[in-house]
């Protein structure tokens, strides 16, 4: 009997622990699933708050630049070929109506170019430079913002963790209580600022790089163009 008892007893205990563990499954999926991807992040600390709106601001110029840098480097092929017909016949004005409706950066550096036939080359090369450097500079604008948020979001991202792991140590020598649940709790909570800012700061970079890779690709091609319209201004016959 008593050895009956016992086993019994021992399956007791064993359907209790597992329905414990059941329970404590259940109760920790149903947690999980009520926590939204916001309120995790928002557990980062202070400093998402900044973050969030570096982000917004970081998609917002990438957008801006995005439709500003495709209209203004949009490259007509054929209109080169109407430019160098209206100056084969003498037309300069119209060559200049030409470039005007077109409304890019390659069409007003050949515009600037055009308004000054009859003066001497190296005063038509150093007005056409100058036109494409503003135009490059209207390309570049705001991508400074990016190149700014790509150094800075980690750093307050970094910055964050670092203020909630003081924060911690804190608490832990002013009330003696340490145990890895309040360690771990508290450091995963604090290292998403850290994530966040990396994230914020690889957007930043990748959009800051593309542009300029985008708008340095361009500067070739108007040097090109410029070229090809010294040559169309020195040929006799403007071929």
């Amino acid at each position: 009997m008593p050895l009956l008892t016992l086993l019994l007893q021992a399956e007791t205990v064993q359907d209790t622990i597992a329905a414990a563990n059941t329970a404590a499954a259940t109760t920790t999926a149903a947690v999980t699933e009520k926590v939204s991807y916001l309120e995790f992040v928002l557990k980062g600390g202070a400093m998402i708050y900044p973050l969030i709106l570096l982000l917004f601001f970081c998609i917002y110029v990438i957008i801006e630049r995005a439709m500003t840098i495709r209209k203004l480097s949009k490259q007509d092929a054929n209109l080169l070929n109407e430019v160098r017909s209206q100056l084969r016949a003498g037309r300069i004005e119209n060559a200049a109506l030409v470039c005007a409706r077109e409304g890019n950066s390659s069409a007003a550096i050949l515009k600037a170019g055009i308004q000054t036939i009859g003066r001497p080359i190296s005063e038509i090369e150093s007005v056409m430079e100058k036109t494409a450097n503003i135009e490059i500079a209207k390309m570049e604008k705001g991508l400074g913002y990016l190149g700014l948020i790509s150094g800075v979001a980690p750093i307050l991202g970094f910055i964050g963790t670092i203020a909630g792991v003081i924060k911690i140590f804190h608490s832990i020598s002013t009330t003696g209580n340490l145990n890895i649940q309040t360690i771990s709790g508290g450091l995963y909570e604090k290292m998403i600022s850290s994530g966040a800012g990396l994230v914020v700061g690889v957007i930043a970079y990748s959009g800051y790089h593309l542009y300029n890779m985008m708008i340095d690709s361009y500067t070739v091609k108007a040097e090109a163009q410029t070229l090809e319209l010294i040559n169309i201004i020195q040929s006799p016959d403007g071929n």
